[in-house]
């Protein structure tokens, strides 16, 4: 069973209504079988032979899973796991062609900013009745299942297991930072003082480095609400989002000013890991990104010469930032080897696994018991965003991850416009009064198919 999708006057995806989503949801379960055992579709297999693996964010984080893979093919000789690298800004895009046209993996990564938009589709084997009886139960943190809940769309079911919570970090360069003089940056103004202190257009020295590329709503949604100090990313009613607030508008508008400005040109089109390699590797004086690129810097600059600290503080004193969403492993309802997929699943978020996976990619791991282990605490920024969340200094945003529009809204539609904002031919008001009539539309459907 799918779903047919739609496209609207603005061209953005969509479903064609919200009762019909409802309806076609409702007939899946149906159709599929779905009692929410995770059974429907597909076939439980005898729990041996061959399975394939998508990894969300392949090149980044193959290194790693081939390990836990190789680990996992160790402790069970019977299952043979087939490791499919796909890079995160072509994911969304290959599932989607996958759920159409068939050729869907057993398990793939499905992290909370994608997830609606595969539940949507019918394509997701709910997971509550396998944790239920897995020994993962009550071993994962409970807020990043409850993430991974809301996540879904609405219907409370879980389709994701997670691995890792990511959090915003800013990195600085500490021996550019005392040569010039600076004080940290840990507030907005510093942090405008510093970029502009350590630009020499001359030498190529630069005091940042913006992401214009794929992947750059997020990090500009970031530096708006950071500045602004809103505190949701919807108004009173809920109906209404906040992202064109005039204090975003204006927050964002100082934040893309800085492009050319004190930014390479090129970070017109660099995604994350071009941003994170010109700064790694040039005299760059910030970088806005996350916890899962600090071992990156450790490796090109050595951790004496920068430091990942939280985003920095807003003009009235507070810490405010966007969610970052939580990654994750599903299994698709196509897989005909459930069992098996299962095993790989529980394999890959256990305790051992998570604490190796996210010592690699610097991120805070889902298991509670991998929480507790020593590298974290060798590990400044993921010490320290972990801190910052829980010390009550940080208010954070939560992104409408929900919506089955959302991953589409906020990177097909609107990075080209982002675009056009950093080449000044599109202003700040109405990229944001764009992005906001496609979010009210998209939050007015949501809720009319919930009822």
């Amino acid at each position: 069973m799918k779903i047919s999708i739609l496209r609207n006057s603005t061209g953005r995806r969509r479903t064609s209504t919200a009762v019909a989503l409802g309806a076609v949801l409702a007939l899946t379960a149906t159709a599929c079988g779905d009692d929410g055992s995770g059974g429907g579709g597909g076939a439980e297999g005898d729990g041996k032979g061959k399975i394939v693996f998508w990894d969300n964010n392949g090149g980044v984080r193959t290194e790693i899973w081939k390990e836990i893979i190789a680990d996992f093919e160790k402790a069970n000789p019977d299952i043979d796991v087939q490791y499919v690298g796909i890079a995160s800004t072509e994911y969304q895009s290959k599932v989607d062609t996958a759920i159409q046209g068939g050729g869907l993996p057993d398990v793939g990564g499905v992290s909370a900013s994608m997830l609606a938009g595969f539940a949507a589709q019918g394509a997701l084997d709910t997971l509550d009745f396998r944790l239920a009886k897995s020994p993962l139960n009550g071993k994962l943190n409970k807020d990043m299942i409850e993430s991974l809940r809301a996540a879904g769309g609405g219907d409370d079911k879980l389709y994701s297991i997670p691995t890792s919570a990511n959090n915003g970090v800013l990195y600085y360069r500490t021996d550019l930072f005392e040569k010039a003089g600076l004080e940290e940056p840990t507030t907005w103004d510093r942090f405008y003082e510093a970029a502009e202190k350590l630009t020499n257009k001359g030498k190529n020295e630069f005091g940042y480095t913006i992401r214009g590329g794929a992947g750059s709503i997020a990090q500009a949604l970031d530096a708006m609400y950071g500045q602004s100090g809103i505190t949701s990313f919807w108004d009173a009613s809920g109906k209404k989002t906040t992202v064109n607030d005039p204090k975003n508008v204006e927050a964002l508008e100082k934040y893309a000013g800085l492009f050319k400005k004190v930014t390479p040109a090129a970070d017109l089109n660099n995604d994350f890991t071009k941003m994170v390699a010109q700064w790694d590797s040039g005299t760059i004086g910030m970088l806005n990104h996350n916890l899962g690129s600090y071992q990156d810097h450790v490796k090109a600059l050595t951790a004496e010469k920068f430091r990942g600290i939280p985003q920095p503080i807003g003009p009235g004193g507070k810490r405010v930032q966007v969610s970052n969403p939580v990654d994750g492993v599903g299994m698709f309802k196509t897989s005909k080897n459930k069992e098996a997929a299962w095993k790989f699943i529980e394999f890959a978020t256990s305790a051992q696994s998570s604490s190796k996976f996210n010592e690699s990619a610097g991120q805070v791991p889902a298991h509670t018991d991998a929480a507790k282990d020593e590298w974290i605490g060798k590990a400044e920024p993921t010490k320290l965003a972990a801190e910052a969340l829980n010390d009550g200094s940080t208010t954070i945003v939560q992104l409408p991850y929900y919506l089955p529009d959302w991953n589409t809204i906020s990177k097909a539609d609107n990075e080209p416009n982002f675009q056009k904002v950093l080449l000044g031919d599109m202003s700040a008001k109405d990229f944001l009064d764009t992005m906001a009539e496609q979010l009210n539309e998209a939050q007015a459907e949501w809720q009319e198919q919930r009822g």
